[in-house]
C-alpha cells in the first residue's frame, strides 16, 4: 500500500481559545480542535479581539494546526420546534464566523434530528437552515457535517443523507464532511476489518466523494458494529481495535487527512500524549 507523507495527528484541547494551545504543546498534539463558548448553552460571548490574535498567533508560533472548532450539542437543524431551529441557526451562522475569525479550517458540527419526522420531510428543512447560515458568509473555515453513530432519528447515519445535503445546497465548496470512526462503526459501518475499511471508503467516494472529506476524529468505540450509540473509548481499547487504525492511517485516501482524537484518554482525563503518540506509532507500522 502506497503512503504519503506522515498526517497531522491532533486532538480535541480543552481551555478553548486562551488555553487549548498549552494543553496541545503538553500532549504533542500537531492539528487541534476547540469549543468556542459552551457547547451545551446558547450563550454566545464574543471573544475579545486581543484574545484570537494571541491564539492565531501561538498556533503560527508552535506550528500547530489545522485548527477546528467543534460546535455546540444544542443545535438542531431539523428541530420540529420553531424556536429551537431559529437558535440553532443563529447559533451556528455565529460559530461559523467566529471560528473563521480564529483561523479555523473548520466548524464541525452535528445536523441534529428529525425527530418524528421523515427524511423527505426533514432533508428541506435541514439545507434551508444551512442555507440561512451560509448567507452572506465568504470566509475560509469551512462548515463540516460530521457523521453520527445512528442513534434515535439523527441526521448524518448514512452517506447517502451527506449525498441528499450536498446535491440540494449546489455542492457549495464552503460545506464538507467530517468523519468520526466510532460514529461510522456504531451507524454499520465496519471500519474494524479490512474489507469493511475498503468498502466503507467505497460507499463515501460513489455517494459523497473523497474530495469532501476533510477531517477523521480517530475514536475507538466501546459498542460493536451497528449499536447506534455515542460510546468512545481509547485507541485499542474498543471494537475497531489497533489493527484497524493502522490500516486506515495508512489508506492513501484518508492517511493525508488531520486526525483529531477525542477519546478518554488513558489516564481519563481526554486525548494525552500516550494516545497521540499510539497513533504515530501506527501510521509508521506496515500493514500486517
Amino acid at each position: 500500500m502506497t503512503t504519503t507523507a506522515e498526517p497531522r495527528i491532533g486532538a480535541h484541547c480543552h481551555g478553548g481559545l486562551k488555553g487549548a494551545v498549552k494543553t496541545a504543546r503538553a500532549i504533542g498534539a500537531q492539528a487541534i480542535q476547540i469549543f468556542i463558548g459552551s457547547p451545551q448553552s446558547w450563550k454566545r460571548s464574543p471573544p475579545e479581539a486581543a484574545v484570537v490574535d494571541r491564539f492565531r498567533a501561538e498556533v503560527v508560533e508552535h506550528d500547530l494546526g489545522p485548527v477546528f472548532v467543534h460546535g455546540s450539542y444544542l443545535i438542531n437543524l431539523a428541530a420540529q420546534r420553531p424556536p429551537i431551529l431559529g437558535k440553532s441557526v443563529a447559533s451556528l451562522a455565529w460559530q461559523l464566523r467566529a471560528a473563521d475569525r480564529a483561523g479555523a479550517a473548520g466548524l464541525i458540527f452535528h445536523p441534529g434530528s428529525a425527530g418524528t419526522a421523515s427524511w423527505d420531510e426533514a432533508l428541506p428543512k435541514t439545507v434551508r437552515a444551512m442555507e440561512q447560515v451560509l448567507e452572506g458568509y465568504d470566509g475560509a473555515c469551512r462548515l463540516l457535517l460530521e457523521t453520527c453513530a445512528g442513534q434515535g432519528a439523527t441526521i448524518g447515519c448514512r452517506f447517502e443523507e451527506m449525498r441528499d445535503i450536498m446535491d440540494a445546497l449546489g455542492r457549495d465548496e464552503r460545506i464538507g464532511v467530517c468523519w468520526d470512526t466510532q460514529h461510522l462503526l456504531a451507524s454499520g459501518y465496519d471500519v474494524a476489518s479490512r474489507d469493511g475499511l475498503e468498502a466503507t471508503v467505497s460507499a463515501f467516494d460513489r455517494e459523497v466523494g473523497l474530495d469532501w472529506l476533510c477531517a477523521i476524529h480517530a475514536n475507538d468505540s466501546k459498542v460493536p458494529l451497528g449499536a447506534r450509540r455515542d460510546r468512545h473509548e481509547n485507541i485499542g481499547e474498543g471494537h475497531i481495535g489497533r489493527a484497524a487504525f493502522r490500516r486506515m492511517l495508512l489508506h492513501p485516501a484518508l492517511r493525508p487527512m488531520p486526525w483529531i482524537l477525542e477519546t478518554p484518554g488513558f489516564g481519563g482525563k481526554g486525548p494525552d500524549r500516550e494516545s497521540i503518540t499510539l497513533l504515530h506509532d501506527l501510521s509508521r507500522s506496515p500493514v500486517a
